[in-house]
């Protein structure tokens, strides 16, 4: 199938459910998913943006920004992930426990309002990487429209740019939790430390990176193209993640990618 035939099969797969909430994060996924939910259902969609300690303050302002500007019905509930201890240890499965979590607050939105179903963003490209969240929210009766419709996260970005959406070539996100390595715990403070250290890269630029944090080391990970930039103000970058409170500040020569943490998982290696 061609684009524009993926985007009218995905319209009639949402347009056949009647009503459907829309699991909902402002990245380009969920987002585009929204904005054709409420094209086609109308007031029948629904936005539920999960809030917890893993998610970047800078992120939900951006989520509830899109919203605004595509008139998305939006509805933020907070969920307190760090009450389970499974997530909190950080096992290799620890998506899959956070995924159990939300589903249990979006399972009792849908009841509340009555709606045939719950949607997510999940998309073809997602099913090569490492996702046990996946499969959690398959267990309890998420849908994937975008998988139902063979979409993957190019045809996204391009059925999004094809609708003017300004969101379309929006960078990659991923919950904090991410940038600790799995068997190292999660804690508030470890959180806080990492979500400041991105921000300041963020104001400074780079939209495309991750602060990955070894102990009390944070591992830059940026795109090839930023490196002379990132380079041209090493003394103040120093200076501020030692501030945040990492002793030492260290550069990932392979640059950025997508769930590097997953990697130990494919060498073989113990979490």
């Amino acid at each position: 199938m061609n684009i524009k035939e993926k985007t009218q099969t995905l319209k009639e797969i949402i347009a056949s459910k009647g009503s459907m909430l829309v699991s909902y994060s402002g990245g380009v996924d969920s987002a585009l998913l929204a904005v054709l939910a409420t094209e086609v259902l109308g007031s029948n969609a629904r936005c539920i943006l999960l809030d917890s300690q893993v998610v970047p303050r800078a992120a939900i302002e951006e989520a509830q920004q899109i919203a605004q500007d595509y008139h998305l019905s939006l509805e933020i509930i907070p969920v307190p992930v760090m009450d389970d201890e499974r997530f909190k240890k950080n096992p290799a499965e620890r998506c899959y426990w956070c995924k159990k979590n939300s589903a249990e607050v979006l399972k009792w939105q849908k009841e509340i309002l009555h709606f045939a179903c719950i949607a997510d963003g999940i998309n073809v490209s997602d099913k090569g990487e490492h996702r046990p969240g996946l499969v959690a929210s398959t267990e309890e009766g998420i849908i994937h429209p975008f998988l139902e419709a063979s979409i993957t996260k190019a045809d996204i970005r391009e059925i999004a740019q094809s609708f003017g959406l300004q969101f379309w070539n929006k960078p990659s996100a991923a919950c904090l939790s991410s940038r600790i390595p799995y068997g190292d715990e999660i804690t508030p403070h470890k959180l806080s430390m990492i979500e400041e250290a991105e921000a300041f890269l963020h104001l400074n630029g780079f939209s495309q990176c991750r602060v990955r944090m070894h102990g009390s080391i944070a591992r830059l990970e940026i795109t090839n193209d930023d490196l002379p930039e990132l380079l041209s103000i090493r003394d103040c970058l120093v200076k501020t993640f030692k501030s945040i409170g990492f002793t030492y500040v260290t550069l990932d020569l392979e640059g950025y990618r997508s769930g590097s943490m997953d990697e130990v998982l494919l060498n073989g290696e113990d979490e």
